[in-house]
Parts: structure tokens; sequence; C-alpha cells
């Protein structure tokens, strides 16, 4: 085991102490979480989505560590999964939102609060436990991921710094004047020009980005024929249903993915059980099963005890989550996007099949999808910058575990203080003509909430119509691809892409796949007019470092963004 480096200032505690994991806590939990809470609720309440904590908690989170020299990394990752993890949660605040727009009775603060934690903590377990599959066996990028591994050793390395410095810091400047910039020049609003998804892009490559704009391409073309079937009207956008033929070509990939995985579990198996694992990856499988049943009993016991909510359709939640865990987690390697709310819009159409009509039932049983998702993923977003960076994985999910105790306060919190300063949040605006629509509080996740929430007397069966699509199409194309094994670009990416890259078109309107598509074709055009230099680890490069920056330093923007709307309220 090697031996920590001698700490630049005498001050800070030393590696592995108490003082030393109480001062990651406290930084990761109390300052930096908040600071990235505050950002995700007044996202999803303005826009209806929210930039990852990941990047942003890496990036100041290394200035407290890189007093410890390249080790340093260890903590700064620490904390950056404490704070994600606020982050994540508080988010989260949309789900009261919600309550109010479908005018449905809230519950007391104390008991919202357990219930989320529980959903949260279930999370955290399920997340970990498709850890292996996806970050270990599947190797996905994870771009966010990636990027935060690259920032942490760029920044607590003083080595590394000096040759990446101009990449990073380039990304992150450039990052943060696009982010402050875009939402008051009409024209990029217009495009929906995006820093971070074109970081992203530049992170992943032409590869995965091109497919991604060609889903969008298809998306667009097949409007007239879902409007044909009577699945949408002419004024619908075609992520309507597209979203749902996505997802199922997701699922339709993952099961020729998984069943080439089990296949090879046995011997997997095995070798990990001969202790071929490197210690700081192992982690106690029947511990962490024993986490996951606890926290789902939790789940059910606060649901149906405090919140009244029927056995049944909890219990479907809970079990949904296992998929869409999986699913959504392989849309993150993929291309650093998580459908949450899609998997909550999926949640709530199989529940209706089965005869649920009460929108305030789907609401808390589809929260379950939507928070444990959104946890899961992260959870594997941080394993895949701990694989890279050699953290162990115990130490991470402990920190994790915190910043979901943290932010399941936080989100209740911000719901109820963004609320009362701006009553035009609790407006229903499902039922808004578009004249009506308020201009800076779009909230567009709890509008297809409630959206979806108030079909439920009217079902669709097109909905599962277009899931089981999906499924057709996305196995057919990975068993092509197994099959072929494309290695030209032309046949790889265009003609036969990874249903996986081929999905986030669905998930987004046009302009974020060309935005996606447009970085990785930079990149991958700049990386032929230059060599990789041998002095930076493998899996970095100036073009990630750059579309890392790019990330951070949108997520800085949005950060300045959200503590001006909290001082606003304040």
């Amino acid at each position: 085991m090697s031996v920590p480096a001698p700490r630049l200032w005498a001050w800070l505690p030393p590696q592995g102490s108490r003082r030393y994991h109480l001062l990651l806590a406290v930084v990761g939990m109390l300052v930096l979480g908040p600071l990235a809470g505050v950002t995700a609720a007044y996202m999803n309440f303005s826009l209806g989505f929210f930039v990852g904590g990941q990047v942003l908690a890496g990036l100041l989170g290394s200035v407290v560590t890189v007093g410890y020299g390249a080790s340093g990394k260890h903590g700064a990752n620490y904390i950056q999964t404490a704070a994600a993890s606020v982050a994540s949660m508080s988010g989260m605040a949309v789900l009261v939102q919600a309550m109010a727009w479908l005018g449905l009775p809230q519950p007391p603060a104390w008991q919202l609060v357990l219930y989320l934690t529980c959903v949260g903590m279930f999370g955290v377990g399920v997340g970990m436990l498709y850890t292996p599959v996806l970050v270990d066996n599947l190797r996905l990028v994870y771009p966010s991921g990636l990027a935060v591994a690259n920032i942490l050793r760029a920044l607590t390395d003083p080595a590394l710094l000096r040759r990446s410095v101009r990449a990073l810091g380039g990304g992150v400047a450039t990052g943060l004047v696009a982010g402050l910039a875009i939402p008051r020049i009409a024209a990029l609003g217009a495009i929906e020009a995006s820093a971070s998804t074109f970081g992203a892009g530049m992170v992943i490559g032409a590869r995965i980005g091109v497919p991604a704009l060609i889903g969008g391409l298809l998306s667009v073309a097949l409007k007239p024929w879902f409007v044909a079937l009577g699945w949408l009207v002419p004024s619908d956008p075609p992520r309507k249903a597209m979203f749902l033929v996505a997802l199922g070509t997701i699922m339709g990939a993952a099961i020729v993915d998984l069943a080439l995985i089990f296949m090879r579990a046995l011997p997997g198996a095995r070798r990990a059980a001969a202790g071929e694992q490197a210690a700081w990856q192992q982690v106690h499988v029947g511990r962490l099963l024993a986490w996951i049943a606890f926290w789902g009993a939790g789940i059910v016991a606060a649901g149906h005890g405090l919140l009244g909510q029927p056995v049944l359709f909890l219990v479907l939640a809970i079990v949904l989550v296992f998929l869409f865990a999986l699913v959504n987690g392989i849309s993150v390697g993929i291309s650093d996007s998580n459908p949450i709310s899609s998997a909550f819009v999926v949640a709530v159409v199989v529940m209706a099949g089965l005869g649920l009509r009460d929108p305030g039932v789907g609401l808390m049983a589809g929260a379950v999808l939507l928070v444990s998702t959104s946890v899961a993923c992260d959870m594997q977003q941080d394993r895949s910058t701990g694989w890279r960076l050699g953290t162990p994985r115990v130490l991470q999910f402990r920190y994790q575990v915190l910043g979901i105790l943290v932010g399941a306060i936080l989100a209740v919190a911000f719901a109820r203080l963004f609320m009362a300063a701006y009553p035009v949040l609790l407006q229903d605006q499902t039922v808004m003509t578009a004249d009506q629509q308020p201009a800076e509080w779009g909230s567009a996740m709890t509008y297809k909430f409630v959206g979806v929430l108030r079909s439920l007397t009217d079902d669709k069966p097109w909905q599962r119509t277009a899931i089981y699509a999906g499924i057709a199409v996305g196995l057919a194309i990975e068993l092509l691809r197994k099959w072929i094994k494309p290695r030209h670009f032309l046949l790889d990416a265009v003609l036969l892409p990874s249903p996986y890259a081929l999905s986030f078109g669905g998930f987004f309107n046009l302009a974020p796949s060309a935005w996606l598509a447009a970085g990785g074709v930079t990149a991958d055009l700049l990386a032929l007019r230059t060599r990789k230099s041998e002095d930076l680890p493998e899996d970095m490069s100036a073009n990630s470092l750059f579309g890392g920056g790019l990330i951070a330093g949108d997520a800085l923007a949005a950060l300045a963004l959200g503590v001006a709307g909290l001082l606003a309220v304040l």
C-alpha cells in the first residue's frame, strides 16, 4: 500500500483520521451540497431539468483537498459524492409542487422527509448492486463521471495540472460565460444552446453523439405517422410519443447485453470469491442485499402506514426500480442523460394498466421510481469516477448515504421556500392556455408528471404499444451489432448505431441531440489534428478535459443563477 504524500498545510487533518472524514463530510453535506441543491431545485422549478452536481462539487471539492497532493483526489471524490446526493434529492422538490398542482393535501413535513429518505436509501443500494455490471463489466463511459475523474486528477496533482490547465481552464471559462449568457440571449435560447451538452459530446465522441442526432431526426420524421396512428395530435412535440419508444429501445438492447453478462457471471463470481477483485472494489454483497430489503420495507411502511398509500402499487414501484435503475443507468453511462421523468411516466402507465385511477397514489408510487432511479444513477456515476481513481467503494457508499439524509430535508424545505416566495409556482400550468403560461417558471418536469397523472382516468393502450415496439427495435439492432461487430464509423454510428445512443434523440428535442453530436464531431476532428500527449493518463485527452470543463463551467453558471434566485426569495 502506498504511503500518502506529506500535507502541504499543517492545519489539514491526517488522511484517514476522524477529523479528516468530518472535514470532508461537512464540506460535502453542509456547504457544497446545499449550493448544488438550491441550483437543482431552482433549475427544476424554472426549466424542468437540472445539471448534475458531480462535476461542480468535484471542481470545488478539489480546492479543499489539494493540500494532500495527488492522493487528495480520493477526498475530493468523497466530497463530490456527498454533495451530488444532496443535489439529486433537492431537485425532487418538484414532487411537492406536483401535489399543489393536483390539489392534494400535503402531509406533515417530517412524514414526507421520512418517506423520501427511505426511497433515497433504497436507490443507493440498488445503484451499488448494479455497479459491477455497468461499471466493471460493461465499462460504460459515464461522461460526467469521466469529467469528474479528470478534474480531480488534474487539480490534485501539480505535475498533471501544469499539463492540463489550459484545456481544463479554457473549458471552465467558456462554459461559465456560455451558461450565464445563453439565458439572456434570445437567439441562443431559441436554438437551445447548451455548453454542458456540447461538452458531454466532446467527452463521448462522435460514435455516440451522431447516433443521438439520428434518433432526434427519426423522431421528427416519424411524427406524421404517430399523428396518423392517433398517438399524437399535430400540435404535440414528437418526443411525447418517441420517449416511450426510446425507453423500450434501451430495454431491448439491455436484454441482449445482460444475457451475455449473465453467461459470464459464474466465472466472474468465482474470481471475486477467490479474491481477485482489488481491495477498493470489494463490497459485502450480503449486507448490501440486507440494506436493499430493509429500505424497501421502509418504503412500504412509511408509504402505507404514514401516507395511506396502497401496498400493491408501492411494491410494484419497488420492483420497477430494479428495471429502470439498470435501463437509465445504461443511458447515463452512454449519453450522460438520465430520463428520470420518463421512468416516472412509464411507471404510471404500467399502474394504469393494472387499474390505478387515483392521481395521488400515482404521484406517491411514481416518486419511488423518480427518486430511486435518480439516486441509483448518481451512485453508478460516482462509482465510475471511483473506478478510474481507485477510490474505496464502501467509503463512497457511506458518503452517499450522508448526502441522502441532508437532501431529503432540503427537498421539502426548498419546495416550501420557493413556492412561498413565488406563488406562481402553485398554479397548475396543465390547465392554462399558452398565453397564460409563466415565462420564467416553465416547470417542465412537473408539467409532465401532472399531465400523465391527470390522464389516469383515460387509459391509453398505445403507450404500452410504443414501449413494446421500442423493445423489438432495440433487441433487433443489438443482436445485429453483436453479430456483425461494426468497426467502420459509417456502419457503427450511422447505419447500425447503438440503441443506447440512438435513444437520446427520443428523450429530448432535436436541438440538444444536435449539440451533443456537434460536440462529438468537434472532438473527433480535433483528435485527428493533434496527437494525444503520452504524459496524460490513458483516458484523459485535451478534448475530454475541455469538454469536462464546459460541463463544470455550465454547472457554475447554474449555481450562480440558483443562488441569485434564492437570494431574491430571501
